[in-house]
């Protein structure tokens, strides 16, 4: 029995040594499907040459190189949503909002590609992309602010962060429902997040002087604290392990006195991230009386724990894939038993969603903290914390508190 071809973006790959006309679509597609599920780190051009029937020397006649080619999967990402919005224009909002699930469903690696493995590329590609995603934005809030004059453009700006963070948010697991009742969610979640009331917005200063607290003396926490800044912000392959005993003062040879090697580093890092966001649920439940106030002191927990944390949330959603392999599984059924709690509380406080439809909503209310969480501009703003959980709590189903 002949085996089984692995299709590439919908298409079937061509036979080796033929020239198709759509191949650069095809070798975008095959890239962007290996940095999906591998990784961009664990990529080679060979392996996206082996995937779509090309010699390694043929696919640089189209892509310069590897951090070229990224560039352009993650753009190419973007296309679909930007192209449904697009519609704005001439289509009402709600078909405009069907219009964008449609494509964040067809392409469900979008949020990963531009989330995780677009902080990889170098200064002037990573300000192309960025660009890119805040047009993107600055629509979706130009649509929010139509509909919602009463807002600032703040608040449109943070509303249009979350409802995309919601929108893009299957990028981050693989739960199944019939298409018509997935597109059927994702538009009702999308519009919940949209139609929150958000708080009001005021920047916080920032100043150089600001007292940073007292800092501990220890070599392997500051060792500790080094990697995972650094992780967050260039990625696990990006970092040497001589940068960070670098960055934290440390003499390279000495580094291993703490920790054996860069992996070492890594996996102390997100087993740390790990059991703080265990140790943060527990002390979040322990005096809930209920499962809705459990959800909602839940809620308020994490997000102030995704704001404080944000470096070792970017770590949990980007890096884990790098761990050896017992700690890479122990950490994600660590992942999966936290959002699993979630779920559970969800359930019982809104049992006609069944299982599946609250891991999903769970998801979306999670992505839609960690995303805004990660951007440091909407980070440093008050309000933004009551906004995420009106947003959230919208997206959870639960009834708004005054």
């Amino acid at each position: 029995m002949a085996a089984a071809v692995r299709k590439i973006g919908g298409h079937v790959p061509p036979a080796r040594g033929t020239r198709p006309r759509n191949r650069r679509a095809l070798i975008l597609a095959a890239a962007a499907d290996l940095f999906y599920r591998r990784g961009y780190a664990d990529v080679g051009m060979s392996d996206i040459a082996d995937a779509v029937g090309m010699g390694p020397s043929a696919l640089y006649r189209h892509f310069r190189s590897k951090q070229h080619l990224l560039m352009q999967v993650v753009l190419d990402g973007v296309a679909p949503v930007r192209d449904a919005l697009a519609r704005s224009a001439v289509e009402d909002p709600d078909t405009v909002l069907r219009a964008v699930v449609a494509a964040t469903l067809d392409h469900r690696e979008v949020g990963v590609l531009w989330q995780r493995e677009g902080r990889l590329l170098p200064a002037a590609e990573r300000a192309e992309v960025r660009r890119e995603i805040r047009a993107v934005t600055a629509v979706v809030a130009e649509l929010i602010q139509d509909a919602r004059p009463e807002l600032s453009p703040g608040q449109a700006e943070l509303l249009a962060w979350c409802g995309l963070g919601v929108l893009l948010s299957p990028s981050f697991h693989r739960i199944e429902l019939p298409r018509p009742e997935y597109v059927r969610l994702l538009v009702e979640l999308g519009r919940a997040a949209v139609t929150a009331r958000p708080a009001e917005l005021v920047p916080i200063a920032r100043s150089p002087a600001r007292p940073t607290g007292i800092v501990l003396r220890s070599r392997r926490e500051a060792l500790l604290g080094a990697a995972v800044r650094m992780f967050a912000e260039q990625g696990y392959a990006g970092v040497a392990i001589e940068d960070i005993g670098a960055a934290a003062g440390i003499a390279g040879p000495s580094v291993y006195n703490h920790f054996e090697s860069k992996a070492d580093l890594l996996s102390a890092a997100v087993t740390r991230g790990v059991e703080w966001l265990s140790m943060d649920m527990t002390r979040a439940l322990a005096g809930a009386e209920d499962d809705e106030g459990a959800l909602r002191v839940l809620l308020w927990s994490y997000i102030r724990f995704a704001a404080e944390y944000s470096d070792l949330v970017t770590l949990l959603l980007a890096e884990v894939s790098h761990l050896p392999t017992q700690a890479r599984h122990r950490a994600r059924q660590a992942q999966v038993d936290h959002l699993m709690e979630w779920a559970h509380l969800l359930c019982a406080v809104r049992p006609e969603y069944g299982a599946a439809q609250a891991r999903i909503r769970v998801h979306a209310a999670l992505t839609a903290i960690n995303d805004v969480a990660r951007t440091r501009h909407l980070r440093d703003t008050a309000g933004v914390a009551p906004t995420l959980a009106a947003v959230a709590g919208a997206v959870l189903g639960l009834d708004p508190v005054g």
